[in-house]
């Protein structure tokens, strides 16, 4: 993305966030603002596991255990969620914005970042919001020296059919945070990018003590970024990002099939290569917590092949990016099949 030309190496996508984080802190202080040193986050966000990026989370199963020791990082509500590309509001956040914004200005004079997971959050439940709202997002941080932190982990290296998220809202975060795609999963990798106006807050002789001192034992390992270079490669020679472009819809598509054929998923969304619906009983209801019927569809797909892990009740699709077309008829076929035989020991 341009403007974002320089990188942080790490070695994780936790440590990718907490860098970005304190970075922007130090940012803050080095430029006399000291006082710029709290934190927004999304509701419903994921972020890691290291303590500042649990505290930028808003999942309780990960949170609640360290509650004590986590900073106070305020969650943005009234996010406006959507279906898809395909739904009239996916490019209007207009009726949220101004509830957002005004809890915004209360905070501008002591917010370093904002983070979010750009346009889908992933452990959340895989909820797909308006593009609008990062927009509206960039614009204010830009007029209130605040800068934003964009987690790409889960949504960039074509996921969403862009190499970034981002790029639906046509907007340069300050911080863009890359892992899982950089090396398609098979070695550990991260990185934190940022811009020269950054970089250049940092760069001064050593006696200033303005130098970012963070470091973890594998950062920018060799055999990971061979591996990297090596996926950046593929991502290019088999044209992956317009690949998803073209058959994402599908994906979306598979999921309302089934719901269709079985009666029993709701709020179906997607896009690229992501697509999710939540289990539902015959009239349409959720399923009580403790029944963990999303785990049950999990263990009966795992016995016919698909590796279909739920979130809760939600059940969702994150194929590899080049997987083959009929690998997905499979998927959609064994998920079908394990939907119907959880409900009918159910009803029997």
């Amino acid at each position: 993305m341009p403007g974002l030309d320089k990188v942080f190496y790490c070695d994780n996508g936790s440590t990718a966030v907490e860098v970005a984080m304190k970075m922007s802190l130090q940012y803050h202080a080095q430029t006399g603002n000291p006082g710029k040193n709290q934190f927004a986050a999304l509701k419903n966000g994921y972020h890691g596991e290291t303590i500042m990026t649990l505290a930028a989370g808003d999942l309780g199963l990960y949170n609640s255990p360290f509650v004590s020791m986590l900073p106070a990082i305020d969650h943005l509500g009234h996010i406006p969620y959507v279906s898809g590309q395909d739904d009239p509001l996916f490019m209007n956040a207009e009726s949220v914005w101004p509830e957002i914004k005004d809890f915004l200005d209360k905070k501008a004079g002591c917010l370093a970042a904002v983070v979010f997971e750009p346009i889908v959050q992933g452990a959340g439940g895989m909820l797909i919001y308006s593009p609008d709202l990062l927009k509206r997002l960039r614009k204010w941080a830009n007029e209130n020296n605040v800068h934003l932190i964009a987690d790409e982990i889960m949504t960039g290296m074509g996921r969403t059919g862009h190499c970034l998220a981002s790029e639906y809202a046509d907007i340069i975060p300050d911080f863009v945070l890359l892992s899982k795609g950089l090396t398609g999963g098979w070695v550990p990798m991260a990185v934190t990018l940022t811009s020269t106006a950054v970089y250049d807050v940092f760069y001064d002789d050593y006696n200033s003590q303005k130098a970012f001192m963070h470091s973890n034992t594998y950062c920018g390992n060799a055999l990971a970024c061979a591996v990297g270079v090596e996926a950046l490669n593929i991502y290019e020679e088999e044209k992956i990002f317009e690949r998803v472009q073209k058959d994402g819809p599908g994906l979306k598509e598979r999921m309302s099939r089934i719901a269709k054929k079985t009666g029993l998923l709701r709020n179906i969304r997607g896009i690229g290569f992501i697509a999710a619906a939540d289990l539902c009983d015959e009239k349409n209801r959720p399923f009580e917590k403790g029944l963990r019927m999303g785990y049950q569809v999990y263990q009966e797909a795992v016995k016919m092949g698909a590796l279909l892990r739920p979130l809760g009740d939600t059940i969702y699709f994150l194929p590899p990016l080049n997987i083959p077309g009929h690998v997905l008829d499979e998927l959609e076929d064994i998920t079908l099949k394990a939907i119907k035989k959880v409900i009918n020991k159910r009803i029997l």
